[in-house]
């Protein structure tokens, strides 16, 4: 078996046995190829049931030379999975990772914005912009305001349709991780800046592919992720915040600003679609001085 075979044959485990999403298995081609790069440019003949726990610390001594800890720790583990899969499939005896130690990473605070922030960023939206007739302002607005009052991922958001918004029960349906399903509050007030980015769309030649779905480009096609980055970037510049700003920073806002307000960790879990509760605890790292206050003014003993 060659690596381009097993490569093609992982993959296809991951989308129809493990039902990830299409950007979780590009990532593990994007590590996968790495090794393959590796190997063929210095013309070393290992085939993936055949290459030995050496190969792979050489491999890994390379790229430590250009990607970081965190990068090396995630490539680690997406190669421990692809040979777990060769190994449950009896192509191989053995994981050569195995014996291979991950890197340690300390554990990465989320960059959050302030409700100040917001406010700045949502204030510097042009709402009257329009490109080929089509009013886009109204649209980036509702964008901002959705992944704030839901705390989606960028991905959630893009893939939001309009069958998924149930409105008078005060819910949207959410399309996560491994395509499982999560309702999640939506504001009396997102609501209305959706609905008024609604009544423009319907003036929109809609794709044929993109009928049901919500947030669109001028042509009517379902918006990409690079566009959300693009649209965030600029409304960043104009606001003339020095802060690094991405889709994922209103997720973590929305999930801080909540914890900070007495939210329950459970419930902010559930909101956000994680797997683990470990993973939503990052978020009472965040704001220490917060957790202070809780303490002095509840414990009884303070």
């Amino acid at each position: 078996m060659d690596w381009e075979s097993a490569l093609k044959d992982y993959l296809l485990y991951l989308k129809l046995e493990r039902g990830l999403a299409e950007n979780s298995i590009e990532n593990y081609r994007y590590d996968i190829k790495k090794i393959i790069t590796y190997l063929t440019e210095f013309k070393i003949d290992a085939s993936p049931v055949k290459i030995n726990n050496e190969t792979l610390k050489q491999f890994i001594y390379h790229i430590s030379k250009a990607v970081n800890p965190r990068s090396q720790a995630r490539i680690i583990s997406g190669l421990r999975n692809f040979f777990d899969y060769l190994v449950f499939e009896n192509y191989r005896k053995d994981n050569p990772t195995d014996l291979i130690e991950t890197p340690k990473i300390g554990r990465k605070l989320p960059e959050t914005l302030s409700l100040g922030d917001i406010d700045c960023l949502i204030s510097n939206i042009d709402l009257s912009y329009q490109f080929n007739g089509v009013n886009l302002g109204e649209r980036n607005r509702a964008i901002i305001e959705t992944l704030y009052s839901c705390g989606l991922r960028v991905s959630e958001l893009i893939e939001l349709k309009i069958s998924d918004l149930f409105f008078d029960e005060g819910f949207i349906k959410v399309l996560g991780k491994g395509n499982k399903e999560r309702f999640v509050p939506i504001s009396t007030s997102t609501q209305g800046y959706i609905n008024i980015w609604k009544s423009i769309r319907q003036q929109i030649l809609v794709d044929i592919g993109s009928k049901d779905v919500l947030f669109l480009n001028y042509k009517g096609k379902k918006l990409t992720r690079a566009m959300v980055f693009t649209i965030i970037k600029r409304l960043v510049e104009k606001s003339g915040l020095k802060k690094n700003v991405s889709p994922h920073t209103f997720r973590h806002s929305f999930a801080t600003h909540l914890l900070e307000n007495g939210a329950d960790l459970r419930a902010i879990q559930m909101m956000l679609g994680h797997e683990s509760i470990t993973t939503t605890e990052i978020y009472m790292h965040v704001d220490r001085s917060h957790l202070t206050d809780i303490l002095n003014k509840y414990h009884p003993r303070k």
